[in-house]
C-alpha cells in the first residue's frame, strides 16, 4: 500500500520519450468504486516558477505502466502532453 503522500513525491517520467514530466499536484479518485481514475501533474511556473503556471497534464490510471520506489512510468503520446 502505498500513501498519497509518499506517491506526490515521486516523479513521473514518460515511457514513450524518457522525458520528466514532474511530480503529482492532485489525484481524481471515483467516490462510488474509491479507485484512482487519473493523476495530475501541474505546469511548471513560466518564469523562474513565477507569473501563472503552465497547462496541467492529466494522466488517465491506465496509463501508468509502473509505479516504483522512487520513479511513476507512464506511456504518454506526443499529442497527449
Amino acid at each position: 500500500m502505498v500513501k498519497i503522500s509518499e506517491f506526490q513525491t515521486k516523479d513521473v517520467v514518460n515511457v514513450a520519450n524518457g522525458k520528466k514530466l514532474g511530480n503529482i499536484g492532485d489525484i481524481d479518485i471515483n467516490l462510488a468504486t474509491g479507485q484512482i481514475e487519473s493523476i495530475i501533474i501541474l505546469g511548471t511556473g513560466k518564469v523562474f516558477g513565477l507569473f501563472g503556471r503552465a497547462d496541467e497534464t492529466i494522466i488517465p490510471w491506465n496509463h501508468i505502466v509502473k509505479v516504483g520506489t522512487d520513479v511513476i512510468l507512464v506511456r504518454l503520446h506526443e499529442d497527449e502532453q
